[in-house]
C-alpha cells in the first residue's frame, strides 16, 4: 500500500548540484511553514527561518561557510543552490538544536514533495556566532540569543537525482 508521506521519505535525497533558477517564492514558503510546524520541546517552537533568497546575502553566507570549513576560494558550499534556509533556535531552550534539526529534516521532505532538490548543510553555528554572522542578523531584525543549528539549501536539482544508498542492516532492535 502506497503512502505519500512514506513515499517522500524514501525519495529524499541530497542534491549536490542546483540549477540558477530560483523556485516560486509560494513554493520557498511552503517549505519554510514545513519547518514551522515541526515539533518541538515542550511545544516551545524554538526555531526561527531566516529565508535567504537575496544573491548578495546569499553568496556572502556562503563565503563564510567556505571559509570556515577551510574551502578553496571561490568554492560554494551551497551547491549553487539560490535559496538558502538558515536555521537557528533560541539557546535558553534546551532542546533547541534537536528542535531546529526537526524543521530542517521537515522542509527537506516538503521541498522534495514540492519538486525542489535540497541538502543540508552544516557550520550555521559558527557562521551566526561570528560578529559578521550576527551583523547579519541585526540586520534583518533578529533580535535574542539564537544559535544556528543548520541550513536548509534549496532549489531546482541540476541533473538527475541520485539514487538511494542501501540502507544499513543491523538498525533496529525490537524489544518484545
Amino acid at each position: 500500500m502506497s503512502n505519500i508521506v512514506l513515499d517522500t521519505i524514501h525519495e529524499r535525497r541530497a542534491i549536490r548540484s542546483f540549477s540558477p533558477e530560483m523556485p516560486p517564492r509560494e513554493d520557498v514558503e511552503r517549505v519554510v511553514d514545513a519547518g514551522l510546524w515541526a515539533a518541538s520541546g515542550m511545544g516551545k517552537q524554538s526555531p526561527i527561518v531566516v529565508a535567504i533568497t537575496e544573491r548578495g546575502l546569499r553568496d556572502r553566507i556562503a563565503a563564510m561557510n567556505a571559509a570556515i570549513m577551510g574551502a578553496p576560494e571561490g568554492m560554494d558550499p551551497f551547491y549553487g543552490a539560490p535559496v538558502i534556509l538558515a536555521v537557528l533556535a533560541r539557546r535558553d531552550v534546551s532542546t533547541h538544536v534537536c528542535d531546529g534539526s526537526l524543521a530542517i529534516g521537515n522542509m527537506m521532505l516538503a521541498a522534495t514533495s514540492l519538486g525542489l532538490g535540497s541538502i543540508w548543510i552544516h557550520r550555521a553555528k559558527e557562521e551566526f556566532d561570528s560578529d559578521e554572522g550576527k551583523a547579519v542578523l541585526a540586520d534583518l531584525g533578529v533580535e535574542g540569543d539564537y544559535e544556528g543549528v543548520g541550513h536548509c539549501a534549496l532549489g531546482f536539482t541540476a541533473g538527475t537525482v541520485p539514487a538511494g544508498a542501501e540502507r544499513k542492516p543491523s538498525r533496529v532492535f525490537w524489544a518484545e
